[in-house]
């Protein structure tokens, strides 16, 4: 009996010092919990309705031609479109002559000529959007040790990543436009830091930002910043939509028609499993079981 005793004790004698052992080792799990990096971004993108969303969803030329005009007046200072020829903004309702006079207003570096020299002239149609630095070094030089990133596949390239169970209602609602709306909130989402965060010199605070809390890029839109002819929002946040249109369309032409596509793939599926459906019941309702 008393052996018995004496081995309970010494069972809760070991309990407790594990118990203690536990708690010491949890306490520096918690604090490096606590000092982990953060996931980015620290804000999710806000979930705008477009009119490309869902899988009848097309492309409003109004606001693509918008679009095209933040882009030509504000982003191309900076960001090039490498992938994306002139003759395409035909797309966008514009005539070939319109494209041609567009495409005129870029230079662009051609040759060799005829004694081996390269040369400078006007855009054609054929020529893509031609990039404001010579070189990826320059554009890094002249912002802060960052180069701006290309915008052709930037509506693509952007996409956030969305958990469980977002991802498994997307399937059902084809949800494609994260790359959009990540665009949109990282414009509009320029805000203070919060209190305690330093901002490092140069940098500018966004949560919406993928890769960190800050970025190089001060906040490139303001109200009234680019003259509308259509009478539209003269806004940041009306901006903000019109050229991340405008990117999803650059990044994604063709997006029209693959969805009738799709849509009439559908329907061709749905015809022929109904018969194949009549043709087993037609033969084997004469087959004895």
């Amino acid at each position: 009996m008393n052996k018995l005793v004496a081995s309970i004790l010494s069972l809760a004698v070991v309990a407790g010092l594990g118990g203690v052992a536990f708690a010491q080792e949890a306490a520096p799990a918690a604090h490096h919990e606590e000092s982990a990096t953060p996931h980015y971004p620290l804000k999710e993108p806000k979930e705008i309705d477009w009119t490309f969303a869902g899988p009848f969803g097309n492309y409003d030329k109004g606001q693509l031609q918008r679009g095209l005009k933040v882009y030509t007046e504000v982003c191309s200072a900076c960001h090039s479109m490498n992938l994306v020829p002139f003759r395409m903004l035909s797309e966008l309702g514009y005539s070939d002559a319109q494209v041609k006079t567009f495409a005129a207003n870029y230079e662009v570096q051609d040759g060799p000529d005829a004694n081996g020299e390269m040369f400078t002239r006007k855009a054609v149609p054929s020529d893509h959007f031609p990039s404001p630095y010579p070189n990826a070094e320059a554009a890094a030089a002249a912002n802060n040790g960052a180069a701006p990133p290309d915008m052709s596949l930037l509506a693509k390239a952007r996409e956030v990543e969305r958990g469980f169970p977002q991802f498994v209602f997307d399937i059902f609602t084809q949800y494609q436009e994260s790359g959009p709306d990540y665009i949109h909130s990282l414009l509009t989402g320029y805000e203070e830091p919060p209190a305690g965060f330093q901002v490092p010199a140069g940098a500018h605070y966004n949560p919406y930002f993928h890769a960190a809390a800050v970025l190089a890029m001060p906040k490139p839109l303001s109200d009234d910043q680019v003259t509308y002819d259509d009478g539209s929002p003269q806004t940041v946040d009306q901006y903000s939509k019109d050229v991340s249109s405008f990117l999803m369309w650059a990044s994604e032409p063709h997006l029209e028609e693959r969805k009738r596509t799709g849509f009439m793939v559908m329907i061709f599926l749905l015809i022929f499993t109904v018969l194949i459906y009549l043709t087993k019941r037609s033969i084997y309702s004469r087959t004895d079981h």
